[in-house]
C-alpha cells in the first residue's frame, strides 16, 4: 500500500495505474478511492491514473481534532498526493467535494495543474442557501455520530440527487450505499464540519476565479439542482471554462452516467493537451443577440 504524508503529518492512501500524462482522481464526501473504479479502468489504457483517500477516509488516517480538515487542506492534499507519487503536473478531475477540492488547487497551485474537471460542484455555495447548507451539515455529521456510518449510509444514500442512481442501476447504488456505510463515523463527522460547512462560496470566489488560467471542464447533472446555477457562475466567470449538462442525471455523475461521463472527460482532455481549449471568442459576446451590423 503506498501512502503520502502531509506536511501537517497526515498519511493518505493512494493508487496509481497505467502510464502517460497524469490524471488524479479526487473523491466526493459520500466516496472514496474506490469511488473511481469505472475511470481508473478507462483512462488507466492511456493515462497514469491516481485515487486517494482523503484524510478521515481508512485507510487514509482519521486525525480526531476537526482544525485538521478545510477547504484549503483538502486542496493541498491533492498536490502532496502529487508529489509523493512523482508527479510534477496532472489533469485533476473531482466530484462534489472533490471538484471543490480541485478548484481549490487550481486557484493555489497553477503551476502544477493541467487542467480540471469540477463534477457536481455547487452545494453550499448558493447565497441563498447558505445558512441552510451549513444548518443540514451539521446535522448530518450529528447522524453519523449518533448512529453510525453503516445505519445512517442507506439514508444518506437516498438524498433528492442521488436517487436517479438508484433507479438507474439499484445494484450500483446498494453498492455505492454499503461502501458508504464502512466510512468512518469520526472522518465523515469532520470532513463534514471542517470542509463542506466552513468552505467558502463559490461567489464569494468571483475575483480569484476571473484570474484563473487554467483550462476547466464544469460538469453537472440537470437533476442536481443546487449545482446548475453555481455551474453557470463558473462558466460565465472563468476564462477557460466549458460547461458540461448531463441529461436526466443527479449528483452521483462518474457511477451514474460513467460512459458518457469518461467520454466527456476523455475530448476535453484530448482538447487541452492539443493546445485548442481556448479562452471564449471575444465575438460571442453573451449581451448580443443577433449581429446587425
Amino acid at each position: 500500500m503506498a501512502f503520502a504524508t502531509t506536511d501537517d503529518g497526515v498519511r493518505l492512501f493512494y493508487e496509481s495505474a497505467g502510464t502517460g500524462s497524469a490524471i488524479i482522481f479526487v473523491h466526493e464526501f459520500g466516496g472514496s478511492h474506490w469511488s473511481w473504479e469505472p475511470q481508473l479502468g478507462y483512462f488507466s489504457r492511456r493515462h497514469r491514473c491516481v485515487t486517494y483517500a482523503a484524510r478521515g477516509y481508512p485507510p487514509s488516517d482519521i486525525p480526531e481534532d476537526v482544525e485538521k480538515y478545510s477547504q484549503a487542506r483538502a486542496a493541498d492534499d491533492i498536490i502532496e498526493v502529487m508529489s509523493a507519487a512523482g508527479i510534477e503536473k496532472a489533469h485533476i478531475v473531482g466530484l462534489s467535494m472533490g471538484g471543490f477540492a480541485c478548484l481549490h488547487a487550481a486557484i493555489r497551485h497553477p503551476d502544477r495543474i493541467l487542467s480540471a474537471v469540477i463534477a457536481g460542484a455547487g452545494y453550499g455555495a448558493e447565497k441563498a442557501h447558505e445558512e441552510y447548507f451549513r444548518g443540514i451539515s451539521e446535522q448530518v455529521a450529528k447522524n453519523f455520530e449518533a448512529h453510525g456510518a453503516e445505519s445512517f449510509a442507506p439514508i444518506y444514500a437516498e438524498g433528492a440527487s442521488r436517487v436517479q442512481f438508484q433507479n438507474k442501476d439499484p445494484r450500483g447504488w446498494k453498492l455505492f450505499a454499503e461502501r458508504l456505510g464502512k466510512h468512518s463515523s469520526l472522518g465523515a463527522a469532520n470532513t463534514m464540519r471542517g470542509v463542506q460547512m466552513r468552505r467558502p462560496s463559490l461567489y464569494d470566489l468571483k475575483s480569484e476565479l476571473e484570474m484563473l488560467d487554467a483550462p476547466i471542464l464544469v460538469m453537472v447533472g440537470d437533476e442536481d439542482d443546487h449545482c446548475i446555477q453555481p455551474g453557470v457562475f463558473l462558466k460565465k466567470t472563468i476564462t477557460r471554462c466549458g460547461l458540461a449538462v448531463l441529461p436526466k442525471a443527479g449528483h452521483t455523475l462518474n457511477l451514474e452516467e460513467p460512459e458518457l461521463f469518461n467520454r466527456m472527460i476523455a475530448e476535453f482532455i484530448a482538447q487541452v493537451e492539443a493546445g485548442s481549449w481556448s479562452p471564449r471568442d471575444p465575438r460571442a459576446n453573451p449581451s448580443q443577440i443577433m449581429r446587425t451590423n
